[in-house]
């Protein structure tokens, strides 16, 4: 095994929880289960790390298999990186083709090999129709870079790509390019959306987030949940808020539903105004150039968190559409301009 793939390997295992080893290990099906039963992963992970290289010398790993190894690690810990949504397009007139994941990876690596000298691509199929393809990129003086690699998770006959956002944004168009001709699309374009949850993109994009995964005591009336009132207060009051917060719960899930959100951080609004104003001489008034302006929402969970706004009495119901259209528009970034 060459030093360099030994190398690549050490690193990623060193990446992986101890926690999680076993399970990648096993999911990456190089070393046999006879093979781990000889690891003792109760030792010190650099202990573990020496046998695992060691057993990896032994069966000659490739690089081939250390990209595999990595693509494994990166689906368990698809957080670490920001995804960017792409959306393909057919030509006019032209008809949705039989997929062949065969041809397809050849035709993409294809591609990229012919305009870069230095590329190494790897994939990996999943379920779902999904195939996750890794690219190291090199220069023509350079091998690739094993360690700055950039990810592409395509779902098949579907128009929808979501790639991991790189400092190597000269490479961009290159992906594109090979993605919508392997896939035999027409046309390419980055989608103002994007987030560390990968899985709720792809819920936003094939508007998957409206299923119900578990109830939240939607068959409950109101008048029995706990609107946390106090007892001895005016009857009347007790009604005016019992009132309000029936109001507030049915406008609130008829905008987002009874059912958890898509998980995104943040969701940013550039405004681009002319000053208005009704006094003669105003410099803003004669200025050219538009005010602009940059609003970034952000919180752990967006979504969830707007939802709460209304019955926490933070925010009135219903909140303005730019907050609650997100998911509908498939968005996250916003530019807002004068009609």
């Amino acid at each position: 095994m060459d030093e360099t793939v030994a190398e690549f390997i050490k690193r990623t295992i060193l990446k992986i929880p101890m926690n999680e080893l076993t399970t990648i290990l096993k999911a990456w099906d190089f070393l046999s289960e006879n093979q781990l039963q000889t690891v003792n992963f109760r030792q010190r992970k650099e202990s573990v790390v020496q046998h695992l290289i060691h057993l990896c010398e032994e069966k000659r790993a490739s690089l081939s298999d250390a990209a595999l190894l990595d693509i494994i690690y990166m689906q368990f810990h698809q957080h670490q990186k920001v995804w960017d949504v792409f959306q393909m397009n057919k030509g006019p007139g032209e008809d949705v083709d039989l997929f062949d994941m065969k041809q397809f990876k050849n035709s993409f690596k294809k591609i990229l090999q012919r305009a870069l000298k230095n590329v190494t691509v790897s994939f990996r199929e999943t379920e779902e129709n999904a195939v996750w393809i890794r690219i190291a990129w090199g220069t023509q003086y350079t091998k690739p870079n094993q360690y700055k690699p950039t990810y592409v998770v395509y779902y098949s006959q579907t128009p929808y790509a979501f790639m991991s956002s790189s400092m190597l944004r000269r490479n961009t168009p290159l992906l594109g390019q090979a993605l919508t001709v392997a896939s035999k699309h027409h046309q390419i374009v980055k989608m103002d959306l994007r987030s560390r949850y990968l899985d709720s993109l792809k819920a936003i994009v094939f508007k998957q987030y409206n299923q119900t995964f578990e109830t939240h005591n939607s068959t409950t009336p109101l008048q029995e949940r706990s609107l946390g009132l106090d007892i001895n207060m005016d009857s009347r009051i007790i009604h005016e808020n019992i009132v309000e917060k029936e109001r507030v719960q049915r406008i609130t899930q008829e905008t987002f539903g009874d059912y958890p959100q898509p998980q995104l951080e943040f969701a940013q609004y550039k405004l681009e105004t002319k000053f208005k104003s009704g006094l003669n001489g105003s410099i803003l008034a004669e200025r050219e150039e538009p005010l602009r302006c940059l609003i970034k929402f952000s919180s752990p969970h967006l979504l969830e968190a707007l939802k709460s706004l209304a019955p926490a009495g933070i925010a009135d119901a219903p909140l303005s559409p730019l907050l609650t259209c997100i998911p509908n528009k498939r968005m996250n970034y916003f530019k807002i301009r004068d009609k």
